[in-house]
């Protein structure tokens, strides 16, 4: 039985945002997922107010992890870490006009996946 998306997980799948590495990131999160195969980086750039100015990832997975990859870095873009902080599972399936219910743990992955990038960063910035 194939899945049934919707056009904005379409979208965010067949023309991914923020796609790609970044070079000297300010913080790093990696999530991956043995049950599904998914495997998500995420590479966040703050600057001195605390702002995330950019927002990179790399995702090894099924449609809905490349679209919730997607979704989130246009969700956390131009946020304070603060506040991108509190971008959660729901938040993302609903700006992606849901996900079946076996897809919604990607979701939660790429909210881990931000949530590990904003810990690496205060890491990084603690020494």
């Amino acid at each position: 039985m194939a899945l049934k998306y919707s056009k904005e997980v379409e979208e965010n799948f067949m023309n991914p945002k923020n796609l790609g590495e970044m070079k000297n990131p300010s913080g790093v999160g990696k999530i991956g997922n043995p049950a599904c195969g998914d495997i998500m980086h995420l590479y966040i750039k703050v600057n001195s107010d605390e702002v995330i100015t950019d927002i990179k990832f790399k995702t090894f997975g099924c449609a809905a992890a490349i679209a919730t990859s997607s979704m989130i870095t246009q969700m956390a873009k131009g946020k304070k870490v603060s506040e991108a902080g509190k971008i959660k599972t729901d938040k993302i399936a609903k700006s992606l006009k849901g996900l079946p219910p076996i897809k919604v743990h990607c979701a939660s992955m790429a909210a881990q996946a931000l949530g590990l990038a904003i810990e690496d960063y205060e890491k990084r910035k603690s020494i």
